[in-house]
Formats: structure tokens, sequence, C-alpha cells
């Protein structure tokens, strides 16, 4: 039987419901549809949502369907590493949620608070995955329902002697777990990277992450200068000890359980290589020769870069 996806807005009247099913022409006469709804007693009983409708039934039929039709799944992914407004316009984009609304949510210390947070905004708290919404869904269930997921992390009693044995709260472990999210592309790597901040942290050493500097900076990303580094933010990590006030994207699972669950190492620099791994280094003389090394490789990149310009102007 060949169906129709529609969409009945939350609230919608039975004459705006009807308006819907007269464009997707499962109906054609829209005041016999009212008639037919009205003298079964259905009124107020045609469900809200997205749903697949079956075509050729009649009004009787049409009508019995939207009382009881369950509604079409929609899935969403969110990716690691997203501040809340990307989440936000993902969710609007996706199911025309109110993104004025989702924002404010995300600030509001009321709401905040009766989610048993302490916080003054929801960054970090929002776990990113691929998740399964209906139609109609309000801001604040999926809200509520993101940060549930984050928190369901820390239920566990491993995690909670992970938490005491590092002596960190689940604010701080995300906040942490931020900074891995940021700098890491591949899983194999996320506990390696947080072995060395920990091991920083623990040393009394600035964290300097380029993330968090990415954070401060206005506009899409770009490559961390030197005069970046001097910005007097408390996200700066290059100019204060420990860790920024609060998470700076929102980290996925891996990256929560690798600042709960380090990689045992003595590192405490790491590089990039070029290609998304990094060198990890245990002294400043190891780090030196593997920074002269991604050198090196980027200048060759922009060697390349430069003779593909030249090739494409001639």
């Amino acid at each position: 039987v060949e169906k129709i996806e529609i969409v009945i807005p939350r609230g919608a009247g039975l004459s705006q419901i009807a308006d819907t099913l007269s464009r997707y022409e499962l109906i054609k006469d829209k005041k016999l549809f009212i008639l037919w709804a009205a003298s079964l007693g259905y009124e107020t009983k045609l469900k809200a949502g997205l749903f697949e409708v079956p075509c050729n039934l009649n009004y009787a039929q049409l009508i019995s369907f939207l009382s009881k039709a369950k509604q079409s799944e929609i899935n969403i992914t969110l990716i690691e590493g997203w501040d809340n407004d990307q989440i936000g316009k993902e969710f609007e984009r996706k199911l025309k949620i109110d993104k004025t609304r989702f924002d404010s949510l995300c600030i509001d210390p009321g709401f905040i608070t009766k989610l048993g947070l302490k916080q003054t905004n929801l960054s970090g708290y929002l776990l990113p995955n691929t998740y399964s919404f209906y139609w109609g869904v309000s801001e604040e269930d999926i809200i509520k329902f993101l940060v549930k997921q984050t928190l369901a992390i820390f239920k566990p009693d491993s995690v909670r002697q992970a938490l005491k044995h590092l002596g960190m709260n689940v604010h701080q472990i995300l906040t942490f777990a931020s900074i891995v999210e940021g700098e890491a592309i591949f899983d194999d790597e996320r506990d390696v990277i947080a072995s060395v901040y920990h091991n920083r942290l623990r040393r009394g050493i600035k964290l300097q992450a380029d993330p968090t500097i990415q954070f401060i900076i206005k506009g899409p990303p770009r490559r961390v200068l030197y005069r970046d580094l001097e910005n007097d933010s408390p996200y700066n990590t290059y100019k204060y000890y420990g860790l920024p006030p609060g998470p700076i994207n929102n980290p996925g699972k891996l990256s929560i359980l690798a600042a709960l669950f380090p990689a045992k190492t003595k590192y405490i620099f790491f590089v990039a290589k070029g290609d998304g791994r990094h060198t990890f280094s245990r002294n400043a003389v190891e780090h030196s020769r593997a920074k002269a090394d991604f050198d090196k490789v980027r200048r060759e990149v922009n060697r390349k870069n430069r003779r593909k310009k030249v090739k494409e102007n001639k």
C-alpha cells in the first residue's frame, strides 16, 4: 500500500489537520472530513506527530487511523564535540523545534536546577550520539533526555571510584573530557591524550590545550596564533593553571571514559603528526624533536599547495 509522510503540528485544530490532509491529497472535501470527524466524536482525538498514512482510505478509515496511529521515529545524529548551538540547530532542522527556547533553557538557572545540576549553563551535558525522537517532542524533554544520558555514565560504581581516585567531580570530568574531545580524532588516542593532561595537572604544569584557545576565538575554527595565547580569559589554559571553568563542547562517551580512565603513561607533551594522529613525548627534548618533524611536514604541505595553485593559475 502506498503511503504518504505527513506532519500534524502540536496544538493543531481539526480545521488545520484537514488543511494538511487536503494539501497531501488524502482528502478531497475538507468540510465533509470535518463533519465526519465531528459526527464520530473525534474532534480532539486526532494525534499530532509525523505519520506514514496509507493512501486511498475513506474518511472514516482515515479518522480512525489518525486517532490510533503510531508516530514514525526520526533519527538524529549529534556529533561529538558539537556545542549547544550546533545541537540546537540540528534539532531545529530535523524536528522544527523552537531554537530560541532551546537556547534559553540551556542557560535557565531554574530549569538547570530542576535537572539536579548547579551549573550556569548545560554546555558539556548534552551527550552526543544517534537518537530516535518523535515529532512534537518539547524542547524541555529533549534537553532532559540528553542530560540524563550524560549523567547515566557516572552511575556505575567503577566510575564513582574513578572520580574519587582522581579527586574530581562530574563537572570537572566533563570539562576535562571536552578538551580531550577537541584534541582527539582517533579513538585509540583518547586515553593517551587524557593521560597527558592528567600528568600535567598532577605536576602543576599548565594544560596549554589549543582547543581551549579555539573556544575563546571568535569566528570559525582557524590555526591558533601566538597572539591568541595572550587572550585574558579563564579558558586560556596557556595563561592559567588547571582546568577552565567549564566544558568547551559536548564530549562523547568515549572521551568521558578516557578522562575517567586515562592510559598509564609518563607523557607530558604531544604534537600533531599531520595525519590526525599525534607524537607523544615524556620531556622537552623529545617534544622539540617531534615539533621539528611536524614543521617539516607542514612546510612540505605548504610547498605542494603553492605548486598546485601555480598550476591552476597557468
